[in-house]
C-alpha cells in the first residue's frame, strides 16, 4: 500500500516467475529473442524501478494483462511495482464516460466540461501526492488508459520517464472521440512515449515519433488459459453449478505459483435461469457487463435468429460479479438490462439462455471458471460494438475454439476471416452472426480445423513473450 496525505494507492504483490517456462512453447528463435530482450531491459533498468499505474488491480483487460506480464519482469530481476489509483464513484463514472467516448460512444451522455476537469484533476492530484513520494527521478512509469493519464505532467516534473499505454481507441474518430481527446490531450502530450495497440489510434496533435505499436497478449500458463482436460473442465462446470449434476472428478487448476487449487465457489445464475443440461450444443460470450460488448444484442440475435433455427443450441452469457470490479459503475445496470431482455423471451427460448455471474473473491479461481466455460463452448462469440483489442478472442483461440466476432478494433488483427475465425462486418447484423454460428455448429470438421489454426496463430503472435520483448525495446530506448 502506497499512501500520503490520507490517500492510499492499492499495491499489487508481484511474485517472480521464470522466463524459462516459455522455452517448451516457443521456437528456439522466438525464445532467444525474448530472453535477450529481457536481459537488455534488466541491464537498462539497473538501479531504477519500473512502475505501472492503472485504475484497478482485478477485473478487466488491463489488470489481467499486468497480472500476467509483471511476474516475468520480476523474474528478470527488474524492480517492478504496480499500483491502482483510488477515487469516489463520481470519478469512476467520469472515467467510464471517457472510456466510452474514446471508443466513439457517448456512454452516460454526461458532460466533459470545467466541472469534470476539476474533479479529474483533484482526484489524480490526491493520488499523485502518494505516488510522487515513492517514485524517484529516472524511474520508468507506465500510466495506463484515461483513468490515470492526468498523472503524467506531475510525473514528468519529478524526473520520471513516462510511457502512456492506452489500450483503447477508434480507427475513425467521431465527435465523441474528439471530445475525449480535447479533455485529455494536455495530460498525455508530455509522455516520453505512447504505446497503442493499433497505429490508427494515435490522436491528432500527438507527435508520431513517440508512437510505438505493441499489441497485447495472453499468458498461456495462467488459470484462465492453462490446459484443462475434458474431465476437469466438466468437473469445474458441475461444481460451479453451470452444468447440472455432480462432478465425477476433482475441479482442480494450477495457480501461478505452481500450487494446485480446487474450484469451490458457485456462479450466480441470474433471473431464475437453470443449469446447462449435459451434452447440448453451446455458444458463449464471456465479457464484462459493458454496453460496448453488446450483451443485449447477443440475447436478441440468439432469440430472433439462432434459437428458432436450432432448437437444441444454448447460449451462455457470462461475466464477472458486478460487485467485483471497482472502476466500472455501469455493470449492475447492464446486467439488469440483460435480465429484462431475457425475461421477455418465450419460455422455450428463455430456458436455453443462461446469464452467469462469476464470483471475484479469488481471481485465479474466477479465471479457471472462464477457462472451463470457453473449453465447453462449441462456438465462442464476441459481438462487441467497439474494442481496443479484445483479448478474450485470443483466449478462446488459444483453446482451439472457433470464434465469431464483429470486425472491430484489434479483433481484426487477431482473426483471419475464414481461416482462424469468422468476422462479421457489421456488429449490429444479428442475422449475420447467427448465420456464421450456425455454419460452424453444422460443420464440426471445419470448426475443429479453424480452432487448430486459431491456436497456432496465437502461439505465433499473441503470447506474453512477444509483448514483453517489444515493451523492453521501448524501455531501452528511454533508459
Amino acid at each position: 500500500m502506497v499512501s500520503a496525505d490520507n490517500v492510499a494507492l492499492e499495491e499489487a504483490s508481484i511474485s517472480p516467475l521464470p522466463a524459462e517456462r516459455f522455452a517448451r512453447l516457443l521456437s528456439a528463435d522466438a525464445y532467444a529473442r525474448f530472453d535477450e530482450a529481457m536481459r537488455r531491459g534488466a541491464s537498462a533498468l539497473r538501479g531504477r524501478t519500473m512502475w505501472h499505474v492503472n485504475a484497478t488491480l482485478k477485473g478487466g483487460g488491463v489488470a489481467e494483462m499486468l497480472s500476467a506480464l509483471l511476474p516475468y519482469v520480476r523474474g528478470a530481476d527488474i524492480a517492478c511495482r504496480w499500483v491502482a489509483v483510488s477515487g469516489a464513484k463520481d470519478f469512476f463514472a467520469l472515467t467510464k464516460r471517457l472510456h466510452n467516448c474514446l471508443h466513439g460512444f457517448d456512454g452516460d451522455g454526461g458532460e466533459l466540461g470545467d466541472t469534470e476537469a476539476r474533479l479529474y484533476a483533484s482526484t489524480l492530484a490526491e493520488n499523485g501526492s502518494a505516488l510522487m513520494a515513492e517514485v524517484r527521478a529516472g524511474d520508468i512509469v507506465f500510466v495506463h488508459d484515461p483513468q490515470t493519464a492526468g498523472l503524467i505532467p506531475a510525473l514528468k516534473e519529478c524526473g520520471a520517464v513516462v510511457i502512456w499505454h492506452c489500450h483503447i481507441g477508434a480507427e475513425e474518430p467521431n465527435a465523441e472521440v474528439r471530445r475525449a481527446w480535447a479533455f485529455l490531450i494536455d495530460q498525455v502530450l508530455p509522455a516520453d512515449r505512447y504505446i497503442l495497440s493499433r497505429a490508427d489510434y494515435l490522436w491528432d496533435g500527438m507527435p508520431p515519433d513517440r508512437l510505438r505499436v505493441v499489441r497485447p497478449s495472453i499468458d498461456a500458463f495462467s488459470p484462465k488459459n492453462q490446459h484443462l482436460d475434458p474431465l476437469t473442465t466438466e468437473a469445474i462446470l458441475r461444481t460451479t453449478g453451470v452444468v447440472a449434476g455432480e462432478p465425477a472428478s476433482a475441479p482442480t487448476f494450477t495457480r501461478t505459483d505452481g500450487t494446485i487449487a480446487t474450484v469451490s465457489r458457485t456462479v450466480r445464475i441470474v433471473d431464475g435461469g437453470i443449469a446447462l443440461p449435459a451434452g447440448v450444443p453451446v455458444i458463449l460470450q464471456s465479457a464484462r457487463w459493458d454496453r460496448l460488448k453488446d450483451p443485449a444484442g447477443v440475447l436478441e440475435f440468439f432469440s430472433d435468429h439462432l434459437a428458432p433455427a436450432d432448437p437444441d443450441v444454448h447460449l451462455l452469457l457470462a461475466g464477472p460479479s458486478v460487485e467485483g470490479i471497482s472502476d466500472d459503475p455501469e455493470g449492475a445496470a447492464v446486467l439488469a438490462e440483460c435480465a429484462a431482455v431475457r425475461s421477455g423471451f418465450s419460455a422455450g427460448v428463455r430456458e436455453r439462455v443462461h446469464l452467469l455471474c462469476s464470483p471475484m473473491e479469488d481471481e485465479a479461481e474466477a479465471g479457471a471458471v472462464v477457462n472451463a466455460l470457453q473449453r465447453r463452448a462449441d462456438v465462442v462469440i464476441q459481438k462487441s460494438l467497439a474494442e481496443g483489442f479484445g483479448l478474450v478472442v485470443c483466449e478462446a483461440m488459444w483453446k482451439e475454439r472457433p470464434v465469431v466476432s464483429a470486425r472491430v478494433g484489434g479483433i481484426q488483427d487477431q482473426i483471419e476471416h475464414g481461416e482462424s475465425g469468422m468476422l462479421v462486418d457489421d456488429a449490429s447484423d444479428g442475422a449475420g452472426f447467427a448465420a456464421a454460428v450456425a455454419e460452424l455448429l453444422a460443420d464440426k470438421t471445419r470448426a475443429r480445423e479453424m480452432g487448430a489454426r486459431a491456436r497456432a496463430r496465437v502461439l505465433d503472435r499473441f503470447l506474453a513473450p512477444r509483448q514483453l520483448a517489444e515493451t523492453m525495446d521501448v524501455v531501452c530506448e528511454l533508459a
